[in-house]
């Protein structure tokens, strides 16, 4: 059996001769036909794609009014954006310090409302009206906050990374009451790692802010 179209243009029949398409005419106009529901396939591609590129350059957004270090921002930020994003890149307060960025080394701490928290896990657009303190918010002019200073006396620190998150986590340690004893301290400071080995000194130093000597 031949699936091949006759090659005669005219085919009899009662009423007359009729008209059959030729294999070449066949094939035309199919490849027209595909053609054209090709283009329009593309051109409903083409809309959803841009329709999904717009829904992707334009992510969800909150403002945002809440108070650092005294002074009162506004801003508008995509909802997903961590404090610690905010701090850094949108107003320049770097001295808060990105490290695992996972909640697990205690550099990004910062005091929310007198708490101490992981920045980096905290979601800035939940802070509607809150208070965030940060390390460049502790010193009074120049005269630092005594935890700083008990820092520089008590040499503890190394390579410096680590200590911003070091210091405001010992002020919270301090404000929370938990600085009994050496033990107590590094107990509520644990949550801060110092890849120099400083630990020893950080004990020293918040013992020392929190008791005057």
């Amino acid at each position: 059996m031949t699936t091949e179209l006759p090659d005669s243009p005219l085919e009899p029949s009662a009423e007359g001769p009729v008209a059959v398409p030729t294999r070449r005419t066949f094939i035309a106009t199919t490849a027209a036909v595909g053609g054209v529901i090709a283009a329009g396939g593309l051109a409903a591609g083409s809309v959803l794609a841009g329709q999904d590129a717009s829904a992707a350059e334009a992510p969800p957004s909150g403002r945002l009014s809440l108070t650092v270090n005294g002074e009162r921002r506004t801003v508008t930020i995509d909802n997903r954006t961590s404090l610690l994003d905010l701090l850094r890149e949108h107003f320049g307060l770097t001295g808060t310090k990105k490290g695992c960025n996972a909640g697990a080394c205690g550099a990004c701490t910062v005091l929310i409302d007198g708490q101490r928290v992981n920045s980096c896990l905290t979601l800035a657009v939940r802070l509607e009206g809150a208070e965030v303190t940060t390390i460049e918010g502790l010193a009074d002019g120049d005269r630092l906050h005594p935890l700083q200073a008990a820092f520089v006396e008590q040499d503890a620190f190394q390579c410096g990374f680590c200590t911003p998150g070091q210091i405001m986590s010992g002020v919270g340690c301090i404000e929370e009451g938990h600085t009994d004893s050496a033990e107590e301290i590094r107990e509520w400071m644990s949550g801060n790692i110092c890849r120099c080995g400083c630990y020893v000194k950080i004990v020293k130093a918040v013992d020392q802010a929190a008791h005057g000597k």
